[in-house]
């Protein structure tokens, strides 16, 4: 494919993207091309990317979703609990992920360089092939920052650490999964309304469910803040929306979300905007770009949109968000 993915600026040069990867993955991947080929699906008459078919994620548990002419570089594979089948997202390009995840990351909040990154993921690090902390760790060797470290559960250090860039008045963002970031303000109260909180989702076991909001009013009076960021990210893709706050997600331009219809799952909303999750994430050249997820959601203006949580029957999943 001879388009910059990282550079697309319009609606056509995103379009003209999307087709190009649907045709090379046609070729390339067999389980999608399969998948394509089970539905009826004429390629030929696809002018658009909102008629692309989308791969339901579950293939990612049961299926070597990968091009077949690549070699296998580093596999990604989800949490779950004792007896789950986890999914695995095989890469040959590791540098189309770092260069999202930079790109992204770079875009909604600055010069990693520039800025400390403190990491509270005890249980991503616990644990093997999670691209969350493929992505942590680069971010901390980028950072010029010397606090930029995981905490894992030494609080105390974070809590230090935390009051010693404050009073430098260094840009600091916080990363951690929800029980974490709760379990720290049990412990420790701290007023730092420049510090950016990002929650990860998930109580992973360790807690009861709580709804975003009631989390979000616990961690902005634990911390001192008055908003509190989230991440969107999965296995199966290699790129990233991110919430400044109030639950309301972006994406970078390389990125897209779609609301499908969630009694025909091979249909997009048109009279409505909430519904089940479809991703573009065309960052995933190595595998497939055209993600149906098992998350609810709703789309607003400007490509924004909010996670309104899962079905039912969907898995438990390591990087689950807070049910709505």
């Amino acid at each position: 494919m001879n388009i910059d993915i990282f550079s697309i600026q319009s609606e056509a040069q995103f379009n003209e993207a999307c087709l190009a990867t649907f045709k090379a993955q046609l070729q390339s991947c067999e389980v999608y091309a399969s998948y394509v080929q089970h539905l009826g699906c004429d390629s030929d008459q696809i002018t658009h990317y909102k008629d692309i078919p989308f791969l339901p994620v579950q293939f990612f548990k049961t299926q070597r979703v990968f091009d077949r002419k690549k070699t296998i570089v580093q596999t990604f594979s989800s949490s779950g609990t004792t007896g789950m089948v986890n999914a695995q997202h095989h890469v040959a390009d590791l540098g189309i992920y770092e260069t999202s995840f930079r790109a992204a990351f770079k875009q909604f909040y600055g010069d990693i360089k520039d800025i400390a990154l403190l990491a509270l993921l005890p249980n991503y690090q616990e644990r093997t092939g999670s691209s969350l902390i493929y992505m942590v760790d680069d971010l901390i060797k980028h950072s010029q920052q010397p606090e930029s470290n995981y905490f894992l559960y030494d609080h105390e250090n974070l809590y230090q650490a935390l009051l010693a860039l404050k009073k430098k008045g260094t840009k600091t963002v916080l990363i951690g999964v929800t029980y974490a970031l709760l379990d720290f303000i049990a412990q420790y109260n701290l007023h730092f309304p420049a510090l950016i909180i990002m929650e990860t989702g998930g109580m992973k076991g360790k807690r009861k469910e709580m709804i975003r909001e009631e989390v979000h009013a616990l961690l902005k009076e634990g911390f001192g803040v008055s908003q509190i960021h989230s991440e969107y990210g999965m296995t199966e893709l290699l790129s990233q929306g991110y919430s400044l706050g109030e639950g309301i997600f972006q994406t970078p331009s390389w990125m897209r979300i779609l609301i499908r219809d969630t009694n025909d799952p091979l249909s997009l909303q048109t009279s409505k905007n909430t519904g089940a999750i479809n991703v573009i994430d065309l960052a995933n050249q190595d595998s497939c770009a055209f993600i149906a997820t098992q998350d609810l959601g709703r789309l607003y203006k400007d490509n924004q949109f909010e996670v309104l949580g899962r079905f039912d029957q969907a898995d438990i999943r390591g990087c689950n968000l807070l049910v709505q």
